[in-house]
This record gives structure tokens, sequence and C-alpha cells, in this order.
């Protein structure tokens, strides 16, 4: 049976609170996110596609309603507890790869664990070879970023999110900033990761023929859920 990843309730978020300029652009959404979905997250610019992947991150707060993940009530965590949520069941992976430059692929994917855990110890970079592998960078993986496409640079991005196996991974836009066929490459590996590993995922994407391609869309049309239907 799946199980509850994400339940929001009346969720609203207003900018510029008390201020005669206070905009409101999340009115009240209702969303449920179970283990092992695939959805994308599209709508128009200005919709709130951002915002709300922001709320789903813990990156900044809603304004009212609740938010549960994993059961858990967000609203009620303090900021480390939140720090620590992020980081241990959520992962992410944004249009701009963010990679060091100065670290290799391995380096880089392993970046996570050494933040979380001050080392990263033999059976984490295990488990980032394998993460590499899985993304068809086992040759590349002690390459630098200047030595890597695009591409294989945003793939590197994505093994990044997994290595501490996060439950969720909330992916903005990933393949916003590259070609056609890049773009299709590092989609089929999304694919195939959650085929072969059960991740969950979110994708914020504006390109229709990916959106078509994930198992579920939500669609947000001036803060408001307009369509959650699944791809037929």
């Amino acid at each position: 049976m799946k199980s509850e990843l994400v339940a929001l309730s009346g969720v609203r978020k207003s900018y510029n609170l008390g201020r005669p300029n206070e905009t409101e652009v999340l009115h009240g959404l209702e969303l449920r996110i179970t283990s092992g979905e695939f959805a994308a997250l599209m709508g128009p610019s200005g919709s709130g596609k951002s915002t709300l992947l922001n709320i789903l991150g813990l990156l900044e707060p809603m304004t009212s309603g609740s938010y549960r993940l994993l059961g858990e009530e967000v609203d009620a965590l303090d900021d480390a507890q939140l720090t620590l949520r992020r980081r241990r069941t959520l992962g992410f992976v944004f249009q701009f790869h963010h990679l060091l430059p100065a670290f290799s692929a391995l380096e880089n994917v392993t970046l996570p664990v050494l933040m979380s855990d001050g080392r990263v110890g033999s059976a984490q970079r295990e488990r980032a070879r394998e993460l590499l592998a899985a993304v068809g960078l086992a040759a590349a993986m002690h390459k630098k970023p200047s030595e890597l496409s695009g591409g294989m640079q945003q793939r590197v991005a994505i093994a990044r999110s997994l290595v501490l196996q996060p439950a969720l991974v909330l992916a903005d836009e990933p393949t916003g900033n590259l070609d056609s066929a890049s773009s299709d490459e590092v989609f089929s590996h999304l694919r195939s990761i959650h085929r072969e590993r059960g991740t969950s995922f979110v994708i914020v994407t504006h390109d229709p023929r990916l959106g078509l391609r994930c198992d579920r869309l939500v669609e947000l049309v001036d803060g408001k859920i307009s369509r959650d239907e699944p791809v037929s």
C-alpha cells in the first residue's frame, strides 16, 4: 500500500504581509503526494509553481494552512528541525546544476553526505558510485564539471540529489537549460531511477512533452490547482 508523503490542506502564501502591496500568490491549495509517484507540476509563468515547490521543499514557509510531511506537521518544527527534515527527506534538482568546479563528479555527489555527517564513509562513497553509474556516468566520475557536457553535469546533480536516499525529489525545470537531445536524455534517467528505485518525484516543467511523459499532471493557474489527473 502506498504511503502518503505530502499532504497540503488550505495552503495559502502571501508576500509583503501587512503592506499596501500585499499579494497572495497561492489560494488555499489542496494536494497529496504518495510514495512512488512521478508527477509533473505545470502552469504559466507567475502561476505559483516555484512558490509551491519552495514550500514543499521547506525552503520558505506558507502563510496559512496545513502541510504534513511523512505525517508530521511542518508548521510545528523549528529551524533546526526543518533543516534536518529537508536534508534527510527531500532531494533537490534545479535548472542550474550548481556543481563545485574544483570537485570531481564523485566528490560533488558525496557533498551532501559531507555536509550532513562531516565525513564520507566507504558505504556512502559506494552509493555515490552506483548513482553515477545509474545515470550513465561510471566512466566520468573522476572528471571535473568543466570536462562534462551540460547534460552530463545535470546528471551529476541528479545523482547528488539521491545520495542521502530521500523519499521525495523536487526538480525545478531540471531540463530547462538543456537542448532537446540532452533534455530527453536527462529526463529518461529520471524516469529510470523512478522505476528502479521507487523514488518519488515532483517535477516543475514548462515543456508539455515532458509533462505528458509523467504519470500525473498537476496544473496551476493563478495560484490555484486547475487540473490534477493521471496522464493517459
